[in-house]
């Protein structure tokens, strides 16, 4: 972390310093929340966190306006100014009657993203570029499965950057689709095909290449 722009609330002099310095980040997701970047967590979503330090504070923001499952190009979300309507109960005791103790849970709102059809491309947790097997790794497995998406789609005329954006702002899911057989965890994207306005699915006829515009060109 770093210690520039660092907030401290009330905090001053060497407690300041130290919060700065070693305090724990809000970029990861953490046990007591953090930057989950959930594309379900809509208006009217209820959270539940566990509260782990007496006079706990409570603050959010990085509003997306769109994103896929995982958010796989770190800023890669369509980002968004806007409001946040909080409503806050505390639950006396929650964490042991809930057994909600290391991480939050949440009820979706109502307004998710929802669609009917997709394509799905899979992943295993094997780097391709040296063949290595890498043992039961999720992280790989759904690299993977995002790799298989963009490379699709580059045969459709989307450059390889415009595809990886594409990923990244739409709506797509992501699943832990095996965690059971050895060696290998397997991971699922879930294209929205109703996203696209032509036909994206294979067929007879193969895809066809098409120039998709100057969107997300690198200098």
């Amino acid at each position: 972390p770093l210690a520039d722009g660092a907030l401290a609330g009330t905090a001053t002099g060497d407690a300041a310093q130290a919060i700065a310095t070693d305090g724990a980040r809000t970029v990861p997701p953490r046990e007591n929340g953090g930057n989950h970047d959930i594309k379900n967590f809509t208006r009217g979503s209820r959270v539940y966190y566990p509260v782990h330090v007496s006079g706990a504070k409570l603050s959010g923001g990085d509003l997306h306006f769109s994103q896929g499952d995982g958010e796989i190009t770190f800023c890669g979300a369509i980002e968004m100014g806007g409001y946040i309507d909080l409503a806050v109960d505390v639950i006396k005791g929650g964490m042991d009657t809930y057994g909600i103790h290391t991480n939050p849970a949440f009820i979706p709102g109502r307004v998710e993203p929802r669609y009917s059809e997709f394509l799905t491309f899979i992943g295993v947790s094997v780097d391709h570029r040296d063949n290595t097997n890498l043992y039961m790794d999720a992280t790989e497995a759904y690299r993977n499965a995002c790799l298989n998406a963009i490379e699709y789609l580059q045969q459709w005329g989307y450059t390889g950057q415009q595809a990886y954006m594409i990923l990244g702002t739409a709506p797509i899911e992501g699943r832990v689709s095996g965690v059971v057989d050895i060696p290998n965890a397997c991971c699922s994207l879930y294209l929205p095909t109703e996203i696209f306005d032509f036909d994206i699915r294979p067929g007879g006829q193969g895809p066809v290449k098409q120039d998709r515009g100057q969107v997300c060109v690198t200098s």
